[in-house]
């Protein structure tokens, strides 16, 4: 049952990369101005928000990916039972997706999709709340599912044989 929640979560983690992986185009094509299509020959376009926006959703979507991933690789070490494996697994995909609509959402909000109303970058936007809205609950969400992970290891500790429970 544990490798059911770690296959889904290692799937949604390669797609936040692959997201990322997009987001580096866009990262790419903004600093250029346009996209090389010929060596030397810079066909203009424009996707809209700026360079540092696009490596925030470059590097976060990156790191988002490689969170997921990392935490599914980890969960038989840990030993979770398959009800909080469950909870972990969904707690940890909404995180992923919660932040990488956030970063997306930021190349295009004035205001960085940082508030629900305008500030000191710009005013808001529909970006804004879309983008703002699942990151501020999957914040709280990935400091509770964060909270399973070092109670599981701990927990695993200190059942193993020479552990601190032996000690």
């Amino acid at each position: 049952m544990i490798a059911t929640y770690q296959r889904r979560m290692i799937g949604h983690g390669a797609l936040i990369l692959l997201v990322a992986m997009v987001a580096g185009f866009g990262l790419l094509v903004s600093l250029l101005g346009g996209i090389e299509l010929w060596p030397g020959q810079i066909t203009p376009l424009a996707l809209g928000g700026d360079g540092e926006a696009w490596r925030r959703a470059h590097l976060g979507g990156l790191l988002n990916g490689l969170l997921l991933l990392g935490i599914a690789l980890a969960m038989p070490v840990l030993r979770f039972s398959p009800g909080p494996a469950r909870q972990l697994c969904w707690m940890m995909i909404g995180t992923g997706w919660a932040n990488t609509l956030f970063y997306w959402a930021a190349i295009v909000a004035p205001n960085r999709a940082l508030s629900f109303a305008g500030n000191r970058f710009g005013e808001s936007s529909l970006a804004s709340i879309i983008g703002l809205a699942p990151a501020l609950l999957f914040v709280i969400v990935s400091m509770l599912a964060t909270g399973l992970v070092v109670r599981q290891a701990f927990r695993t500790q200190a059942r193993e044989p020479g552990g601190p429970a032996d000690a």
